[in-house]
């Protein structure tokens, strides 16, 4: 079989998306009643951080710009999984009704065609109030905007993606083997939510959990310590790249073997 190039998967891509979005734009109501729900689902979470912090001048030594820092970071990091693997939510569907097996037989990879069919457009809505969240706290933070900075968080950022996708990806995938799968993947969804405080203000049994078990200390808390405190990074967060490639990978071989083993309707 020829060998697909990344030019080849691109421009795949990109028609796939194209043909997604005129499909979702001709519902226009429904697109900007879905982002303004999301918008302000956000503006909430920013609401909640002002709330607290009138009580509380800091927690657990983490102050109120800090804490925003993370909530923004966290909204930017789990975008691609809003935009990009969105199309997760209907895998248990598509596998106990039938419809996945038309997916086996193209001649693509077929996580990738999957994952490419939906582009979830009204998370672009997050990612724009995420880095706006963000500029702010980093400017009432004084921290200094260099090139090295800019890379490192772009870097961080993409760590922090990594994690939530793999988590995602994983928690799909079980619908192959358990057939009220929604559950595992709706809880690990909501898992995102604990992603924008700091692990330390955890007892010790859910920072391991958080850390080793279900990482997501490492969708926000981790990748921005390097930016908000540089002097004292551990050194799971200079690990954060590789954890990220590596649960990234995992995922999507467990997603992978799921679909090997599908063999249609019942399986």
């Amino acid at each position: 079989m020829e060998r697909k190039t990344i030019g080849f998967y691109l421009k795949i891509y990109l028609k796939l998306i194209a043909q997604d979005i005129k499909s979702k734009m001709s519902y226009r109501a429904d697109f900007i009643i879905s982002t303004i729900g999301m918008v302000c689902t956000n503006i909430a979470g920013f609401i909640s951080f002002w709330i607290l912090f009138q009580n509380f001048p800091s927690v657990n030594g983490w102050t109120y710009y800090e804490m925003l820092f993370l909530y923004g970071f966290s909204l930017i990091a789990i975008t691609p999984v809003q935009c990009l693997f969105d199309n997760n939510w209907s895998l248990r569907i598509n596998v106990f009704s039938g419809d996945f097996i038309k997916y086996c037989f193209r001649p693509i990879n077929i996580f990738f065609y999957y994952q490419s069919e939906i582009f979830d457009v009204k998370g672009l809505g997050q990612l724009a109030f995420g880095i706006g969240t963000l500029a702010y706290a980093w400017y009432k933070l004084a921290l200094p905007v260099t090139a090295l900075m800019v890379i490192k968080t772009i870097v961080f950022l993409i760590t922090a993606s990594l994690i939530m996708m793999a988590m995602q990806n994983a928690a799909a995938a079980s619908c192959f083997w358990i057939e009220n799968s929604f559950y595992l993947l709706d809880l690990a969804f909501r898992f995102k939510d604990y992603a924008k405080y700091p692990v330390t203000i955890f007892g010790p049994v859910f920072r391991f959990i958080f850390t080793f078990l279900l990482p997501i200390a490492f969708i926000a808390y981790y990748p921005s310590l390097v930016i908000l405190r540089p002097d004292e990074v551990p050194v799971l967060s200079w690990l954060s790249p590789v954890i990220g490639i590596v649960f990234f990978y995992i995922s999507y071989r467990i997603w992978m073997y799921g679909a090997s083993r599908y063999s249609g309707t019942g399986s």
